[in-house]
């Protein structure tokens, strides 16, 4: 196949392409600016995602879309329960939705079929059972596990703040990471978002590599390839509207467990620090489905733990959970500057990307910045430990310079590095790769 061709795709997404499920959304978005067709299969829980998916389908060539309610989720985890495989690759199974993508590829051209997720898995290796024929021709299917989820699991286990996440993450971990290893031997190419990802995949590939498909002969290392996260550049852009003095942002799903421990610690350990020297900062915490945690800290009086504070009680008008907004970028653009204080993580952090989009100056933690190869200093300001997340925050606030600067640079690098369209020309590369 020839360069620059338009591919017939059919996308499988185990969950609706949403502003939260950025990576399928803005894949799919870019695939059909560059000229590729895409049939997207998926599954909707209710009718704000249902809408999201609808908003699509004048850019797709077929959707097969169906619902997934609660119970179904519920029944799929109790079946995986007994077995030796993670219940993730269980989660979004719906047998409705298998039929549909099955009679689509017997009855539709495909040129390559791309799979999201480990959640994802089992329509995969459904499509690989079947047989990836039509006539005599094999259609490629590339495997996005987006991250791995063996090494998140490890990380949760030894740093959630959570009980549930820590058990989830020690009942599902040996089982992931058998799991993981194996599957990533059954496709002609698996992606991922970071390189910390790709080696923690390959780790546990190379251990499982003796139970590769007979017919794959290139080596595990080519196969697994990074594809990074992007941002829609378009979206989130700076505005002209004045920041709120001396406020502080975080923003993310806030039922996911690295956000629940990276906020409640950055409360309890950070903001007394702040507030000892700049008492009138605010902090907003803003996201969908906020834990109980994550609600308390903006309703409940917090005694500080630090001896910076004397154990003074902390007024919660300067802390504001939002809950679920149509749209961050007023929360982003109105914002001092976005802290992304996470302690765990994989792949890459879509908020970060977002905040420094929105020439948002970011202060990050190591780990929130993971294999952004944003610089340290000139792009965002990057923290080793609590102290230094406490001291570089005090010194941004306390420098309009520095936060314009900050802003600028943290734009530029986004524009160059981080292009959805850019990386959908990736994409299409890797998909020729494997159709030749």
């Amino acid at each position: 196949m020839g360069p620059n061709l338009s591919l017939r795709i059919l996308f499988v997404v185990p969950y609706a392409p949403t502003r939260i499920r950025t990576r399928p959304l803005n894949l799919i978005k870019s695939l059909v600016s560059a000229g590729h067709r895409i049939t997207l299969a998926t599954l909707w829980s209710d009718e704000e995602e249902l809408q999201a998916i609808r908003s699509l389908n004048g850019e797709l060539e077929n959707l097969i879309a169906e619902k997934i309610p609660a119970t179904r989720k519920i029944w799929n985890c109790l079946q995986a329960l007994p077995g030796r495989k993670p219940i993730q690759a269980f989660y979004s199974w719906n047998p409705r939705l298998a039929e549909r993508i099955a009679r689509a590829v017997r009855t539709q051209h495909f040129d390559i079929i791309h799979v999201e997720h480990l959640r994802g898995a089992k329509y995969a290796l459904l499509l690989n059972e079947t047989g990836l024929t039509q006539g005599r021709k094999h259609i490629p299917l590339v495997w996005d596990s987006v991250d791995c989820i063996s090494e998140l699991f490890s990380r949760a286990l030894r740093q959630s703040h959570t009980f549930r996440a820590r058990r989830t993450a020690g009942f599902e971990l040996g089982r992931t990471q058998k799991f993981e290893g194996w599957l990533a031997n059954q496709f002609e190419r698996t992606l991922v978002t970071s390189e910390s990802d790709r080696q923690g995949l390959l780790r546990l590939a190379e251990k499982q590599n003796h139970k590769c498909r007979p017919e794959s002969k290139i080596p595990i290392q080519e196969r697994i390839t990074v594809v990074p996260n992007g941002v829609d550049l378009s979206y989130f852009s700076p505005s002209d509207e004045s920041r709120e003095p001396q406020t502080l942002v975080i923003t993310g799903k806030m039922s996911y467990h690295a956000n629940i421990t990276a906020v409640v610690r950055f409360v309890r350990e950070i903001m007394p620090k702040i507030w000892a020297e700049l008492p009138q900062t605010s902090l907003w915490i803003v996201g969908k489905d906020p834990s109980p945690e994550i609600r308390k800290l903006g309703t409940s009086k917090i005694v500080e733990e630090t001896g910076d504070c004397d154990g003074r009680e902390t007024p919660k008008s300067r802390i504001h959970v939002t809950g679920t907004v149509k749209d961050i970028r007023p929360y982003l653009r109105k914002a001092t500057l976005a802290v992304a204080p996470i302690r765990y993580a994989a792949g890459i952090q879509n908020k970060v990307l977002e905040a420094m989009a929105c020439g948002t100056p970011v202060v990050a933690t190591r780990e929130a910045v993971g294999d952004i190869r944003a610089c340290p200093g000139k792009d965002l300001l990057v923290a080793q430990n609590g102290q230094e997340l406490a001291q570089s925050i005090l010194a941004l606030l306390k420098n309009r310079k520095l936060r314009t600067g900050l802003g600028h640079a943290g734009r530029t690098f986004t524009e160059s590095n981080h292009d959805w369209q850019k990386i959908a020309r990736e994409l299409t590369l890797i998909y020729e790769n494997a159709c030749s």
